[in-house]
């Protein structure tokens, strides 16, 4: 009996399966390889410039379909590797924000991380391209990779979900219907099916292939256009007259924090101007009115003066206030909590921020990272999560609490809603990253959420850019960045809860069996395989 054994086709250049010759393939791999590193490089970049600011969102499916034709027929450590080179050229423009202030060893590692998870997504996505039907496996493998990226390392970093490249595309009423992972999954099938329709699409011999490309690419905007009666902004519950205030700060950078006496008296003056504007009817009193987060970084309970200051602003405004403020127990960690502040009664309620910013509002293994930044020790001392999801009641409106990163935490939106918001706020603290993109990722984030739960979003933000957002997801009032100024806005209440809000992580549990499917079949036809070859 003979001891030779047939060796498994290897991927071609083009991606089908070639002769195993002792010397072929190898050298086509070695001539390929430079080329489809480029390419996965290039669908990386061609994936960032769909991001905010630029309306360019189109651009994402072709971003997918260039790296399917640079991950299909590949090998797992070919597809890790084109996966990372896509990581690379993705995260490392889309996220150069986080090196303002403390150089590039936080944004080097920062993308370096999330890049090597978008590998392991490359990894997955090369393992089921040999499928039948493969833009369906695939597009499932990529929300399994956003939901991991989501959730680690340190509790997740889900910027850079394909869904927050979005907010002005034809696939955002898919977000009301399954929420930011079948939207981020439309787009990636979309994508690979482009690829797989140019690939097969001139071969009249392979009509079912073809087929279920188009599908691939009709399915996602068919499905948008379906979903479109989910999205409205009308009020269900009445209106009301919304206020949010931007005070602005003294200085870009991590050096405002040094003038927080500055920021606070800034957005109590920016109040007041307000209050003054009200009394003399050049615009409507508002019915509430939100600060951004850090508005007031001096803890109101324990500094007199503080409390003065807050407590005359909201005096003279006459509403309620919600106040952004940092709260320092005697013990224990520190507290990111905004605070419902009533003209009358003063501080009446609290929440407090309950995704907490790793390597920003705390230090995990600080004596280690400090060997390659002290920079870590401008956080002295560690922040600590809340608990529960916080709704405040401002003069017969539930106005939701979703501190700043947590705009990009699925839960950490929909909780909030689910516990009867009839409106969503975002105070946030963007001052840090100075003129940087970041400012315009995130209110594009609050646009998706907006679509994704039909509410309204409040914006205020210590810099800019602060907005009103309907809950069709159309900024209605913006500021400049780095202005004082207050908009003041009348928003719909609404209390309808979106397919998205009611069935919560079904949809990305429902995909994530999807590609443990897929990544199943591949291993049980790979098991098959070698049992028929020995």
């Amino acid at each position: 009996m003979s001891s030779s054994v047939t060796a498994e086709p290897g991927p071609g250049v083009d991606g089908e399966a070639e002769p195993a010759g002792p010397a072929a393939s190898p050298r086509r791999w070695a001539a390929a390889w430079p080329v489809r590193a480029a390419l996965a490089v290039g669908s990386g970049v061609l994936l960032y410039l769909s991001f905010p600011p630029r309306p360019l969102w189109w651009l994402a499916p072709f971003a997918l379909a260039l790296l399917g034709a640079c991950l299909r027929g590949r090998r797992a450590r070919a597809g890790f590797g084109l996966g990372f080179l896509h990581g690379l050229g993705f995260l490392l423009p889309l996220l150069i924000w986080t090196s303002e202030g403390v150089g590039p060893v936080p944004w080097l590692a920062l993308a370096t991380v999330e890049a090597l998870l978008i590998g392991l997504t490359g990894l997955g996505i090369a393992l089921v391209s040999r499928l039948p039907a493969w833009p369906l496996w695939g597009a499932a493998v990529w929300i399994a990779g956003e939901a991991l990226r989501a959730r680690a390392p340190f509790g997740g970093f889900p910027w850079g979900k394909l869904a927050f490249g979005q907010a002005d595309g034809v696939f955002l009423p898919l977000a009301a219907l399954g929420g930011t992972p079948l939207l981020s999954f439309a787009v990636a099938l979309c994508g690979f099916g482009l690829y797989e329709t140019l690939r097969v699409g001139i071969d009249t011999r392979r009509a079912t292939a073809a087929l279920l490309a188009a599908t691939a690419v009709a399915a996602p905007l068919a499905g948008a256009l379906a979903a479109r009666p989910l999205v409205s902004d009308a009020a269900e519950e009445g209106t009301a007259m919304a206020a949010v205030v931007q005070g602005n700060v003294p200085r870009a950078g991590f050096d405002f924090n040094a003038q927080r006496r500055a920021v606070l008296d800034n957005h109590a003056n920016r109040t007041l101007q307000l209050a003054a504007d009200v009394k003399a009817g050049r615009v409507p009193k508002p019915d509430f009115v939100v600060w951004p987060e850090n508005s007031s970084d001096i803890d109101p309970y324990t500094q007199p003066d503080a409390y003065e200051v807050i407590d005359n602003a909201v005096k003279a405004i006459g509403v309620p206030v919600a106040i952004g403020s940092v709260l320092a127990p005697e013990t224990g960690p520190l507290r990111n909590t905004m605070i419902l502040w009533d003209p009358v009664k003063g501080p009446v309620d609290t929440y407090d921020k309950r995704k907490i910013q790793p390597f920003g509002e705390r230090i995990p293994m600080r004596s280690f990272v400090r060997l390659f930044s002290s920079d870590v020790d401008r956080v002295q001392r560690d922040f600590g999560p809340g608990k529960e999801p916080g709704v405040f009641a401002m003069a017969g409106s539930a106005v939701g609490m979703v501190t700043c990163f947590e705009a990009a935490f699925d839960d950490a939106v929909r909780s909030t809603v689910q516990d009867g918001a009839q409106v969503i706020a975002v105070p946030s603290n963007n001052a840090t990253f100075g003129r940087s993109q970041m400012t315009y990722q995130q209110l594009a984030m609050d646009r998706v959420r907006a679509v994704e739960h039909s509410r309204t979003v409040l914006v205020p933000v210590t810099s800019g850019v602060s907005a009103v957002i309907r809950p069709d997801g159309e900024i209605v009032r913006q500021t400049k960045m780095f202005t004082a100024d207050a908009l003041v806005a009348e928003i719909p209440l609404r209390s309808t809860q979106t397919p998205a809000t009611r069935y919560g992580p079904l949809p990305e549990y429902l995909l994530l069996l999807v590609a443990a499917g897929g990544l199943g079949w591949t291993l049980a036809r790979r098991v098959r395989s070698r049992r028929t070859a020995a």
